[in-house]
């Protein structure tokens, strides 16, 4: 019988020590700012849409058909490119991502019915959802442990800031007058530059600049709930049933469907929701960068204080009490949002209160939360299947809070989040339960 022996780590000189720290920065650089990069073709979509509705008569049911459809496609490559990370290293997903990204934004400019945006902003879909499991099978990998919290914290705030940054720059596109093809085409120009930089700036891990290197240096006998051995590690199958086999893994795809719910229809239509309600394109469009500028302050809080005082690792303590303020945020909105009692200066401010108490806790479920289940060895399937199941029962929502919207009005949406608000609520006080065992159970 032949025993695989995993080769011994060796200890970094402070001379690898020191190159080791400089690739580390640089790599997180271009996880933080290559992402914000994905969402200048992302989020975008945003401002066209009520540039498309005024171009060719789109109702609500009728652009929500493009974003549900997108999300589908999107939900099916978070569960392909998840394990395709663990599989082929995070770095070449990531970078993979972009390009395909960037060309699907080009194509959906070359259209004009409402089945060729359809077909091209799902296909951009599915290289968008490369992303994230390529950014946290690459974080994993150069952060240890115990800094998860707060290393994921300021990751994450980079598709809250990269949404502030796509509305803005998409807000500007318009105020200067160009079409709504130039929506598409100046992002698309731009993500090609930022993916020069990060193919010249990354690398997928210390050992790709020293095999066997012992790095990042723990100082923590924290370990995460999935084990896996080395053997065993590239196999995504395994991986799996592992997870599966994890408790709070279950619920976390129940609170990750739930809160993607919450963000997707805050994401797609805020812009639009701001012309309803009286206020111009270009100031809908601007005024609608409040949701995820709020957003990254609610991410950065959490992922300080959850590191800081959070007692066994419970995250999620925090985490519900941050959406039971949503839910009077949403509760607020829906009143401030009819008729009788519109109030439009309310509903954008309320909006950004909705950013910083949603942001935080839905970056959680696929951020750190992932890390701290998962490790390095399975971020990337633990959020491909996290983030692809919650983006598969999001999809609807996209198209059913459009026809919502058309039939009965926005204050109608706001009962769906406040439901989705309250059950997400419900789902984080079973996870403290959870940790306040000070074990993960199986």
């Amino acid at each position: 019988m032949i025993i695989k022996m995993s080769p011994q780590k060796v200890s970094p000189t402070p001379l690898e020590l020191k190159r080791l720290k400089k690739w580390q920065l640089s790599t997180l650089a271009v996880m933080l700012f290559g992402y914000v990069g994905y969402y200048l073709c992302r989020k975008n979509i945003t401002a066209a849409l009520p540039l498309l509705a005024e171009a060719f008569n789109y109702s609500k049911t009728d652009l929500g058909k493009i974003g549900s459809a997108a999300l589908i496609v999107y939900g099916i490559g978070k569960l392909i490119n998840g394990p395709l990370g663990d599989r082929i290293g995070g770095r070449k997903v990531f970078l993979a991502g972009m390009i395909g990204s960037l060309v699907c934004n080009l194509l959906f400019t070359w259209g004009s019915s409402l089945t060729w945006f359809i077909i091209t902003w799902s296909l951009g879909h599915y290289f968008l959802s490369m992303g994230w499991g390529g950014l946290a099978k690459t974080v994993g990998a150069w952060c240890a442990p115990e800094k998860n919290g707060t290393v994921m914290g300021i990751i994450s705030i980079n598709f809250q800031f990269g949404g502030v940054v796509a509305t803005l720059l998409s807000g500007a596109i318009v105020s200067y007058g160009f079409g709504w093809q130039y929506v598409f085409t100046i992002p698309a120009a731009i993500l090609f530059l930022v993916f020069v930089w990060s193919a010249l700036s990354s690398k997928a891990s210390p050992q790709d600049l020293i095999p066997n290197i012992d790095f990042p240096i723990s100082t923590s006998k924290k370990s995460p709930s999935l084990k896996i051995d080395k053997e065993e590690k590239a196999s995504p199958i395994i991986i799996v049933k592992k997870l599966f086999g994890i408790r709070l893994f279950h619920v976390l795809l129940v609170f990750s469907s739930l809160t993607t719910v919450l963000r997707q229809i805050f994401f797609y239509w805020t812009a639009l929701l701001f012309t309803d309600i009286g206020l111009d394109i270009k100031d809908a469009i601007f005024k609608s960068a409040m949701f995820p500028l709020a957003g990254c302050i609610g991410t950065l809080f959490l992922g300080w204080y959850t590191d800081k005082y959070a007692k066994n690792g419970d995250r999620a303590h925090m985490m519900w009490i941050m959406l039971v303020g949503l839910t009077v945020s949403l509760i607020l909105m829906a009143f401030f949002s009819r008729g009788e009692t519109l109030n439009s200066t309310a509903v954008v401010v309320l909006t950004a209160f909705a950013g910083f108490f949603l942001l935080g806790p839905y970056s959680m479920s696929s951020g750190c939360l992932t890390l701290d289940i998962a490790g390095s060895e399975g971020a990337g399937t633990c959020t491909g299947l996290i983030d692809g199941i919650g983006y598969l029962v999001a999809s609807l929502s996209i198209y059913l809070s459009g026809w919502m919207s058309d039939t009965y009005g926005w204050s109608s949406v706001f009962y769906l989040l406040i439901a989705c608000s309250i059950l997400s609520t419900l789902c984080c006080i079973y996870m403290s339960s959870i940790y306040k065992k000070k074990t993960l159970p199986s």
